[in-house]
């Protein structure tokens, strides 16, 4: 398949259920590692969750998306105001990879390359079960590191749910049914 770019920010399908997003962060290299691998820093802007780096270690994801931002933005019918997921790691090169998979929604990988004293952060989430699944994702992958983004650099993080309705209705015209 075809990759599919979008403009700017936005992510790219490389695959029928596979999306790859990046964002340019400052560095050094392991402070953007702490930020994917520490509950309390990813917490502010993904999920908490604490992590045995080891390969094969079970660990839970916990979302609090109304903490991201304040005001948070209200939430969409069918979201709870905590999210909690089953994942693993699977494969660990610190501070340059993390791979882990995410119960019912295929696998995420972080890829980090030190580009001069900024790092870019790819993060490719693959085995998506469904276009559905897809489209949350890609809305919910491009606010969260928009916030990681503004986190990184001290600044306020934009309201974190209508960013993601926002998001969400883009992927859905720019990702082909």
């Amino acid at each position: 398949m075809n990759n599919l770019a979008f403009r700017d920010d936005y992510g790219t399908l490389v695959a029928p259920n596979t999306l790859s997003i990046q964002r340019l962060l400052p560095g050094p290299i392991e402070r953007v590692w702490a930020y994917l691998t520490d509950s309390g820093l990813r917490r502010q802007w993904l999920a908490a969750g604490d992590m045995d780096l080891r390969p094969g270690s079970a660990f839970e994801f916990v979302w609090r998306n109304d903490e991201l931002s304040d005001p948070p933005g209200k939430r969409p019918e069918g979201f709870s105001e905590e999210m909690c997921m089953a994942s693993r790691i699977v494969e660990v090169d610190p501070p340059n990879r993390l791979v882990f998979t995410w119960e019912g929604s295929g696998d995420v990988t972080f890829d980090l390359q030190r580009q001069g004293g900024k790092v870019m952060l790819t993060v490719t989430h693959r085995r998506l079960p469904d276009r559905d699944t897809l489209l949350k994702v890609a809305a919910g992958w491009h606010m969260h590191l928009d916030i990681l983004v503004a986190r990184a650099n001290g600044m306020p993080a934009a309201e974190f749910w209508s960013g993601w309705q926002r998001l969400h209705a883009d992927y859905e015209r720019r990702i082909p049914a």
